[in-house]
C-alpha cells in the first residue's frame, strides 16, 4: 500500500501558476527517484482529462496509464503552497498530493484522504502549519474498516435465554476472525443493556481486532426482567471506528423500527440498519470498472445522481452497514466499491414512486454502463478464484476405433502423429526488483513483436499475415502492459506478471456471449506464450523431417504459420471450434483438420499411425489393416480426383448429361480473385466486403472502396462478381461503428438491420460498387456491352420490408448516377439465411433479382444450434431435411418468377450433398477457391435425374444422419 511519510513532505513552495506548481511536483518526483522527466506530459494529460483536485485545498496529481511507463518506483510527494493557488477548475490549492504509481495506487491515498475532506478548517491548517510532521498528521490517517455484513448476523438462534443469545454473537463474531476468546469471555461477564423497543446491547473492546457489529435474534420469543427481547447486538468496540455502528442502533430506535426486525431475512434487515425504511424503493447495480469505483468514475455517478432532483443514497449490498448520500464525493469514494461488487441504490419520500424509480433506474444504468469507463461483463463464477481440482487423466482413445470430434478443414490424412504438448513454463511466482522485472519484461514483448514480423513476412496466405498482425496489435496493447504492470509491483516476476495478464483478459474474452469472438481467447494465450518462451528460454521440440499428423492442444495461428505444409498432412485439436482461427488457416492451407477432440486425443503416443477424416470430423487411432486399406484407397481416389479436376479446372461446370451450373468462389480479400479464377472459378458467388471496413481505422471513403472492388472485377475479367453488402455487427463489430452489449449478437442488430441504422453507410457502398463496374477504357466488357457484371445481395434479410427499404436507396443512386459512369448489368438481391426469409420466398421473388442461400447461417438459425459449440456443431448439418425444404421452397419460388437461386455455404461444396443441391434445382454452387475443380468435377459424375432423385430421398428423411446414411447408399 502507497503510504505518507514525513520524508515525503516539502514545505513552503510558491508558484504563479498551477502549471508552475505542477512542474515543482514533477520536479520533485525526479529528484527523488521516483519518475522519468516525461512523467510531467502524463501529469499535464490527466488534469486536461478532468481535474484531481479533491477538495478542503487539496489536489492529487497523478499521471495517466500512458504515462506510467516513466514511473521507475512507487512513491509520493507532498508540497505545501502556503500562499495558495488557484487550480485550473477554479478551486484554491494548497497541498498537493502527488503520486507516482505503476497502477492503481493512487486509490490508496485517496482513501485516506476522504475523511480529511468533510472536516471544517482543514484547508486553514494545512496553509499555517510549518512542519512536516503536522501535514503529515492533517492528512494521514488509517482506514479502519467496521463490519456490518449478512455474515456477522446470527437470525433465529435457539438461545434459552438473553445471555445465551448475546453469547451466539460473539462466537459468531469469534468465527469470522474479528474478535478472540478474551471478547467472548468479556461478554460472557456481561449483562446485555435494555434500549427498548425489544432491542439489546453488549459491547466490550477486550480482544477487538476489527471493529464489528453482531444481532442475534431468538428462534423464539424470549423475555428479560418482564420485556420482550427482539434481538441482542454484540458490538465489538475499536476507538473511534465503530461510532457509525451506534449511530446506526440509533437510528434504528430513532425511527421506532425495531418492531420491524422480527421474522425479517437478513438482507432485508441490512437495509434497515442501512437507514432505509420500508417505503424506501431500492435497486441493485454491479459495479463493472476494472479499478472499482475511484474517483474518475465516482465524480460521474455523483454527477448522475445530483441530476435526479431528489435524493439517492447508497451502500454496498453485501456489507456496507450504512448508506450515504450518493452525491457527496467523498462518501462514494470510501465506499471502497470494488469490481463485482453489488451497489444498493434507494430512495423515498414524498415525490412520485414513478420519479423514485426513474432516479433508480439512471443511476443503476450508469453504474452498469461503465461511468464514463469501458467495461467488461462480470461472471462471478469465472472471476473468482477457484479451488484447484485434481481432474482424473483421460482414458487413452481405444485402437481402431472412430473418435467423433468437429471438421474444419476438409481432407483425408494418414499419417503417424507427433503430439505437441502445451510447453512447462517453470519460473519463480515473486522476483525483489520491480524495474528489473519490467526491463526484462519489455525486452521480452519487443522480441516477441521481431518474432511476429518475421512470419507476417513468411506467412503463405493473406488470412495468415492478417491475424500474425492482428497478434502484433495484441502485444502492444497497452491495457495488456498495464495489467502486467501492476503485477510486477505487487512483486510478481515478468513471467508470472505477464501470464496473469493473459489469462484475465483471456478469461474476459472467454465470456463473451459470442462464440466466434470468445474463441479468440487461444490468440491471447498463443501471443502470451510467445512472450513467456522468450523470458523463460523454452523452445518448442521439433517435429520428425516425416510426414506426419500434428495433435496438439490448440494450435495458435504463429504455430499454423510455421508449419512446413510439405511434411504436415492434417491437424487435430483437443480444444478449438469450426470457426476458430486455427480452423480458418488450416482451411487456407489447404490442411485437413479436425478440432474439439477433448483432452483424450492428447493421450496419443508419438509415431502411432492416425486416420483423420476432415469431411466427416472424426479421427481413428492405430487403425486395422483392413480399415486402413479402405482409407488408403479413399485418399488414393481423392487425389485421383484431384488431380483430374485441376487438369479439368476451365471447363464449364456442368452434369454429366450438360445441365448447366456455375461454380464460383467464395473470397474474403478482393486480392485472391485472381487466384480463384487460375483455380478455375467462373466468378465470385461472395465477396465479403466487410474485410475491407475491418481493415481500416475509420470508414472507407467512396475511392477507397471503389479501388477494391475494381481490382476483383479487373482480375475476374467479365466474369460476374456476386458482393455482400456489409454483414457486422455484435459478432463482427467495427471499432468506429460501436453496437450495443447484445445477449446474443447472432439474433441481434447485424447485417441488413444494422447497415440501415446508418442508410448513408450502405449508400456509398452502393454507389462504389455500381462505379467500380463501369466501362473502362481498354476492358473488355460483358456480351451486353453494359459494363461488368455486378451482382449485390444483401446479408440478414428477414422479410420484403428490409428489402424494399435498401432498393429506395439503390434505385435512387440508378437514377442519380449517368450510365456512363456505373454498370447496367446489374443485379440485387437477397441472401437466404433467415427461416422466414425462405418461408416468405414467394413474396420476395417477385421483387429481388435472385436468391442466395447460406447455408451456414439458414442451418444455425433453423436448428438453434451455434454452428461454432464444440459439443454441439457436429449437429449443425446442412443436410438436415428442415434446411433442405427451406432451400426447395426457395428455388420453387424463384424459378416461378423467373429468378436464380445459388447457394454460398459449406454445403456447397460438400461431396455429398452437391447432387442434393442440383436435385432442388440451385443454379450456382460458390465455394472456397481451393474447392473449384472437385466441385466442378463432381457435377460430372451424376445426371440431372439422379440428382433430383437423390433430393427427393433426403427431404423424405427424417434427420440429417438418416440423409446422409440414405445418400451413402446409393
Amino acid at each position: 500500500m502507497l503510504t505518507l511519510r514525513q520524508d515525503d513532505i516539502l514545505l513552503d513552495c510558491r508558484a504563479d501558476d498551477w502549471r508552475m506548481a505542477l512542474d515543482q511536483a514533477s520536479e520533485s518526483l525526479h529528484d527523488a527517484g521516483l519518475v522519468e522527466r516525461g512523467y510531467r506530459d502524463g501529469l499535464l494529460d490527466r488534469e486536461a482529462q478532468s481535474s484531481t483536485f479533491l477538495g478542503n485545498a487539496i489536489a492529487i496529481p497523478h499521471g495517466t496509464p500512458d504515462s506510467r511507463q516513466h514511473v521507475r518506483r512507487t512513491g509520493v510527494r507532498v508540497l505545501q503552497f502556503p500562499a495558495g493557488i488557484e487550480w485550473h477548475d477554479g478551486n484554491r490549492v494548497h497541498v498537493l498530493v502527488t503520486i507516482a504509481a505503476q497502477s492503481d495506487e493512487h486509490l490508496d491515498i485517496l482513501r485516506q484522504l476522504t475523511h480529511v475532506l468533510d472536516r471544517e478548517g482543514v484547508a486553514e491548517r494545512l496553509a499555517a502549519a510549518d512542519s512536516r510532521s503536522e501535514i503529515a498528521g492533517l492528512l494521514s490517517k488509517t482506514v479502519i474498516e467496521a463490519r456490518l455484513d449478512a455474515e456477522t448476523l446470527c437470525l433465529g438462534f435457539p438461545a434459552r435465554d438473553i445471555r445465551e443469545l448475546a453469547l451466539a454473537g460473539a462466537a459468531r463474531l469469534r468465527q469470522l476472525g474479528c474478535v478472540g476468546n478474551d471478547f467472548v469471555a468479556s461478554v460472557a461477564e456481561r449483562a446485555p443493556l435494555g434500549l427498548g423497543q425489544g432491542l439489546w446491547l453488549v459491547s466490550s473492546e477486550r480482544g477487538v481486532e476489527v471493529p464489528a457489529l453482531s444481532l442475534a435474534t431468538p428462534e423464539s420469543a424470549l423475555e428479560e426482567a418482564g420485556e420482550r427481547v427482539t434481538g441482542v447486538f454484540c458490538l465489538a468496540a475499536q476507538g473511534d471506528a465503530h461510532r457509525g455502528l451506534l449511530e446506526r442502533i440509533l437510528a434504528l430506535l430513532d425511527a421506532d423500527s425495531a418492531q420491524e426486525l422480527h421474522g425479517l431475512d437478513a438482507e432485508t434487515l441490512l437495509a434497515r440498519l442501512a437507514g432505509e425504511t420500508a417505503a424506501a424503493r431500492t435497486r441493485q447495480a454491479r459495479v463493472l470498472n476494472a479499478h472499482g469505483l475511484h474517483a474518475r468514475p465516482a465524480k460521474q455517478l455523483v454527477q448522475v445522481a445530483r441530476a435526479q432532483g431528489l435524493p439517492v443514497r447508497v451502500r454496498l449490498a453485501d456489507g456496507g452497514f450504512d448508506a450515504v448520500s450518493a452525491s457527496s464525493l467523498t462518501k462514494v469514494i470510501n465506499l471502497g466499491a470494488r469490481r463485482g461488487q453489488q451497489l444498493m441504490f434507494s430512495a423515498e419520500g414524498e415525490g412520485a414512486e414513478a420519479a423514485l424509480e426513474a432516479a433508480l433506474e439512471a443511476v443503476c444504468n450508469a453504474v452498469t454502463e461503465g461511468l464514463g469507463e469501458q467495461v467488461l461483463p462480470f461472471d462471478e463464477s469465472r472471476e473468482q478464484t477457484a479451488k484447484v481440482v485434481d481432474e482424473p487423466a483421460p482414458d487413452p482413445l481405444p485402437a481402431d476405433e472412430p473418435h467423433p470430434a468437429v471438421s474444419a478443414s476438409p481432407g483425408l490424412a494418414i499419417a503417424p502423429v507427433f503430439v505437441l504438448r502445451t510447453p512447462h513454463f517453470d519460473y519463480p511466482r515473486n522476483a525483489e526488483d520491480p524495474a528489473v522485472e519490467a526491463r526484462r519484461l519489455d525486452q521480452a514483448i519487443h522480441e516477441g513483436a521481431e518474432q511476429l514480423e518475421a512470419l507476417v513476412q513468411q506467412a503463405r496466405g493473406g488470412e495468415i499475415a492478417q491475424i500474425l498482425s492482428m497478434h502484433e496489435e495484441m502485444l502492444s496493447d497497452p491495457e495488456l502492459r498495464e495489467a502486467a504492470r501492476e503485477q510486477l509491483q505487487e512483486g510478481s516476476s515478468a513471467e508470472a506478471a505477464w501470464w496473469e495478464a493473459i489469462e484475465t483478459a483471456a478469461h474476459a474474452q472467454e465470456m463473451l456471449a459470442d462464440r466466434l469472438l470468445a474463441e479468440r481467447a487461444a490468440d491471447l494465450r498463443d501471443v502470451g506464450r510467445r512472450v513467456l518462451g522468450i523470458l523463460c528460454r523454452v523452445e518448442l521440440p521439433e517435429p520428425p523431417d516425416h510426414p506426419y499428423i500434428l495433435v496438439t492442444d490448440d494450435v495458435g495461428p504463429s504455430d499454423v504459420a510455421r508449419l512446413d505444409t510439405s511434411r504436415v498432412r492434417g491437424l487435430l485439436t483437443a480444444r478449438g471450434g469450426a470457426t476458430s482461427h486455427s480452423a480458418i488457416l488450416a482451411r487456407a492451407l489447404g490442411i485437413p483438420a479436425v478440432v474439439g477432440g477433448g483432452r483424450r486425443v492428447l493421450t496419443l503416443d508419438d509415431g502411432v499411425e492416425l486416420i483423420l477424416d476432415g469431411e466427416r470430423g472424426r479421427v481413428i487411432p492405430a487403425p486395422s489393416a483392413e480399415r486402413r486399406e479402405a482409407a488408403e484407397r479413399r485418399l488414393a481416389e481423392h487425389q485421383r480426383r484431384e488431380a483430374k479436376a485441376w487438369e479439368a479446372r476451365f471447363q464449364e461446370a456442368r452434369t454429366r448429361d450438360g445441365h448447366r451450373v456455375e461454380v464460383a468462389a467464395n473470397l474474403g480479400n478482393t486480392a485472391h480473385a485472381l487466384d480463384a479464377v487460375e483455380r478455375g472459378a467462373e466468378g465470385v458467388g461472395l465477396l465479403r466486403t466487410e474485410f475491407l471496413f475491418m481493415a481500416h481505422a475509420q470508414e472507407p471513403d467512396l475511392d477507397t472502396q471503389i479501388a477494391e472492388y475494381r481490382e476483383a472485377l479487373d482480375a475476374l475479367d467479365s466474369r460476374p462478381l456476386v458482393a455482400r453488402t456489409l454483414d457486422v455487427g455484435g459478432d463482427k463489430p467495427l471499432p468506429y461503428w460501436p453496437v450495443p452489449k447484445e445477449d446474443n449478437p447472432f439474433l441481434g442488430l447485424r447485417g441488413i438491420r444494422l447497415a440501415l441504422t446508418k442508410p448513408e453507410v450502405l449508400e456509398t457502398q452502393f454507389r462504389a460498387m455500381l462505379m467500380a463496374a463501369a466501362p473502362a477504357a481498354g476492358v473488355e466488357q460483358s456480351s451486353s456491352g453494359k459494363g461488368r457484371p455486378l451482382r449485390i445481395m444483401l446479408p440478414m434479410v428477414k422479410d420484403v420490408g428490409e428489402f424494399r427499404a435498401a432498393k429506395a436507396i439503390f434505385d435512387r443512386l440508378l437514377e442519380e448516377i449517368p450510365e456512363t459512369e456505373r454498370t447496367t448489368d446489374v443485379q440485387l438481391g437477397v441472401m437466404i439465411e433467415v427461416p422466414s426469409c425462405a418461408l416468405l420466398a414467394p413474396t420476395l421473388a417477385a421483387e429481388v433479382d435472385f436468391f442466395s442461400v447460406g447455408t451456414n447461417d439458414l442451418t444455425q438459425y433453423t436448428l438453434a444450434i451455434d454452428r461454432g459449440h464444440p459439443e454441439l456443431s457436429a449437429q449443425a448439418d446442412g443436410l438436415h431435411p428442415a434446411v433442405l425444404k427451406l432451400i426447395e421452397m426457395t428455388v420453387s419460388a424463384a424459378h416461378a418468377q423467373g429468378k436464380w437461386v445459388g447457394v454460398c455455404g459449406e454445403l456447397a461444396s460438400d461431396a455429398v450433398a452437391v447432387p442434393v443441391l442440383v436435385g432442388l434445382g440451385v443454379d450456382e454452387l460458390s465455394v472456397s477457391a481451393r474447392q473449384v475443380p472437385l466441385v466442378k468435377s463432381r457435377l460430372a459424375e451424376f445426371d440431372l435425374a439422379d440428382a433430383r432423385t437423390l433430393a427427393q430421398l433426403a427431404l423424405a428423411q427424417a434427420t440429417s444422419e438418416s440423409v446422409r446414411d440414405a445418400l451413402e447408399v446409393r
